[in-house]
């Protein structure tokens, strides 16, 4: 529930509509939803969950302190952007995959993306 928690915390921080491109917008429900089967489904299986938390914290652990890192030095580059919306896809793919994602995205996929960018 934390991890939820924190997500939503992120997607809908102070300012989130105006600095929101309108291209990612159009995805924000299917990424609400995609958060309420997760907390649907968290009853039933935990493990699977906790699992799979596991699976995308140890992508975006990364990310996240490396997205810090650059922002105190200015303006983030655009393929570290598109990167946390592919984390996005990721939760949807992995907990709801019934809404579908515009993109292939796996952990696999976004492990060996991760690679070109922490250079």
């Amino acid at each position: 529930m934390h991890d939820v928690q924190a997500q939503l915390a992120r997607l809908l921080a102070a300012g989130w509509l105006a600095r929101t491109p309108w291209a990612r917008l159009q995805h924000f429900t299917r990424y609400l939803n995609a958060a309420a089967r997760r907390l649907e489904k968290l009853r039933a299986d935990p493990a699977r969950d906790a699992r799979l938390a596991a699976e995308i914290g140890a992508l975006e652990r990364p990310y996240r302190t490396l997205l810090t890192n650059r922002q105190r030095l200015g303006p983030v580059g655009d393929d570290l952007v598109q990167f946390g919306w592919l984390l996005e896809e990721l939760r949807v793919s992995l907990y709801a995959q019934e809404l579908k994602t515009p993109v292939p995205v796996s952990s696999k996929r976004l492990a060996k993306l991760w690679q070109t960018l922490a250079r």
